[in-house]
């Protein structure tokens, strides 16, 4: 069992502490926002925030996150960066746009 803190709240999942923490968001926590793109962290697509710097999960096992604070592209709440996302109509596909908005918050903070 590892405990982690996503988006402010605690989760407490049965993984092998070895998972990577892309999978544990994904498949054991259920948010669906943080993408899997490439597997060997040059892509961003998997990225999230790890006390408020941007990290590719896709090469964090959840050991290495327990104890920090982990957000997601549904942790932002309504962020900013996002609303001038969708105001300057970034999105293409949107396939990677949560790495790169998670990127950009983690930049201007």
């Amino acid at each position: 069992m590892i405990t982690l803190n996503i988006n402010g709240e605690t989760r407490t999942v049965d993984v092998d502490p070895t998972t990577p923490l892309l999978w544990v968001i994904r498949d054991y926590v259920g948010l669906k926002g943080t993408k899997f793109g490439c597997g060997i962290a040059e892509c961003g697509t998997c990225t999230v925030l790890v006390d408020g710097e941007p990290q590719r999960s896709c090469s964090l096992v959840a050991a290495d996150v327990v104890g920090k604070r982990i957000t997601t592209i549904e942790g932002l709440d309504d962020h900013p960066v996002q609303q001038a996302w969708l105001e300057d109509e970034v999105s293409q596909c949107g396939y990677c746009q949560p790495g790169q908005i998670l990127t950009a918050v983690a930049l201007l903070d």
